[in-house]
């Protein structure tokens, strides 16, 4: 299966890059994007073509990784179905309702897939829990805590034309999806507190959600970039799950060691699972089998609804209903 992937701008791209080139039966045939410096050193790093052009590139693969700036998933998503590519997009979708909405409609027009970047459903932690949950081990669910914590990462993310928003647009969708998947229900209301709290520069870096979902389990997620320079910053996705049985406490990065030194102070290596590969060979191989994406476009619209009604829900002090709740 031939693979190419549309920008380097994201961070996530190295990662499903070098997935794609330890898998046995896919090959990355190339590399675009826009800013050629960066797209040229990727190439050279992953021993593969540069493209200047992402209409050139769509020529020669089966399916396409997207990882630009969340601002040009439309363009680029929208470029790759009507070229007939089957599309890994990273998270979030988009950037507005009306932008993923047109996105998923040419992708169901063109019938290829659409798959959303959403890794943490692919964490073993995770996956364990949700059996759990199916299994009835826990109860019926009333109540769920999640946090999505980290450090403010510059560059395009924290420019609102092309990120759509900071800390809460980007650190929402991962736990609202995993609500979500937990409970088989939609987020129906929002209330969010929102503010830049961290940061020197101008964009939202602290949120605070409370949702409730049309089954009636009530939910919170701290989404914020609210951990210092020297806080070991990556991993931090935990969930609690309060049912009418017991509750199970998720800590989805939980498998690093503690590591203490003179010369660098505390740090923590990670050991664990690779949830970027897994989902990266969870999408190759429904293409290649031809199986329903395991993360929808639908998925990842309505994840990008409960951040986009987080925002207006604290420019409007008060709780924001979800009307799309299809």
């Amino acid at each position: 299966m031939k693979v190419g992937i549309i920008s380097f701008a994201h961070m996530h791209a190295y990662s499903y890059a070098e997935e794609v080139t330890r898998l046995s039966h896919t090959e990355l045939v190339g590399v675009y994007d826009e800013d050629e410096e960066r797209g040229r050193k990727a190439a050279a790093t992953f021993g593969t073509a540069f493209f200047d052009s992402y209409y050139d590139l769509l020529q020669d693969v089966d399916a396409v990784i997207v990882t630009s700036e969340n601002a040009k998933h439309e363009e680029h998503v929208v470029a790759a179905a009507q070229a007939k590519k089957h599309i890994l997009c990273e998270k979030p979708l988009s950037t507005s309702i009306q932008s993923a909405e047109k996105m998923i409609a040419a992708c169901e027009e063109n019938q290829v897939f659409l798959q959303i970047a959403f890794p943490v459903r692919f964490n073993t932690s995770v996956q364990r829990a949700k059996q759990l949950v199916d299994e009835g081990k826990i109860g019926r669910i009333l109540a769920m805590r999640g946090t999505n914590r980290g450090t403010n990462p510059g560059g395009w993310f924290v420019d609102r034309n092309l990120s759509g928003g900071g800390a809460v647009i980007d650190h929402t969708v991962h736990v609202v999806d995993i609500m979500r998947w937990f409970t088989g229900s939609e987020i129906s209301e929002v209330y969010a507190e929102v503010d830049q709290l961290f940061s020197d520069v101008e964009i939202d870096d602290a949120g605070v959600l409370t949702f409730e979902f049309k089954n009636g389990v009530f939910a919170t997620l701290d989404c914020s970039w609210s951990r210092n320079i020297a806080f070991p910053t990556w991993g931090d996705v935990t969930l609690e799950v309060i049912g009418t049985n017991g509750t199970l406490s998720v800590d989805a990065f939980g498998q690093n060691v503690h590591v203490y030194a003179d010369d660098h102070g505390y740090k923590r290596n990670f050991w664990g699972d690779s949830a970027d590969g897994e989902l990266v060979n969870d999408f190759v191989t429904n293409v290649i089998e031809n199986k329903q994406p395991t993360v929808t476009g639908f998925d990842g619209l309505k994840a990008v609804e409960v951040a986009i009604a987080a925002y207006e829900s604290s420019d409007k002090h008060e709780p924001v209903l979800i009307k799309s709740n299809n």
